[in-house]
């Protein structure tokens, strides 16, 4: 059965203290079992605690982390005559920031023994810093893009 329509994208509002709708979506990432305000909570506790040591304003570290983070390119499957093959592409600005801030989160749950917004907050220094688990990831994505550059042309 075909397809009805297109389905649009929704606009996330933005969030209440800096006005930012790449904010808002991080918190909604980061909320668990509907709990709103305790993750935006977490969220600017953790900017409040990176932006103190780095001695730098809480949402330019935000910003600079998210950008820091975001990836270029990464690796799509492709299969063609029966071989799949890793097909290098340019990541869509949409895409690039929510694996951007799955990234950021995943590291971030996965270190144990403080609280979450320090957790968080360590992670938002490394990527602001350019370093971390994080920015890792990231360049291990574009590592493999790069290696993978000779399928370039079964690109869709």
């Amino acid at each position: 059965m075909p397809r009805k329509g297109h389905v649009k994208k929704r606009q996330c509002l933005p969030d209440t203290k800096f006005g930012s709708p790449a904010m808002a979506k991080f918190i909604n990432s980061l909320m668990r079992k509907g709990k709103k305000s305790v993750a935006e909570k977490i969220m600017y506790r953790s900017l409040d605690i990176a932006g103190e040591k780095l001695s730098v304003e809480p949402f330019e570290v935000f910003k600079k982390a998210m950008e820091n983070v975001r990836p270029l390119v990464e690796v799509r499957p492709r299969r063609v005559g029966g071989a799949t093959y890793q097909v290098p592409v340019e990541v869509p600005a949409e895409r690039a920031q929510v694996l951007c801030i799955r990234w950021i989160l995943n590291y971030s749950r996965s270190k144990k023994g403080m609280p979450m917004a320090e957790r968080l907050a360590r992670e938002f220094m490394d990527a602001y810093k350019g370093e971390g688990s994080s920015i890792k990831k990231k360049e291990d994505t574009h590592k493999m893009a790069e290696a993978n550059r000779a399928f370039a042309h079964y690109r869709w």
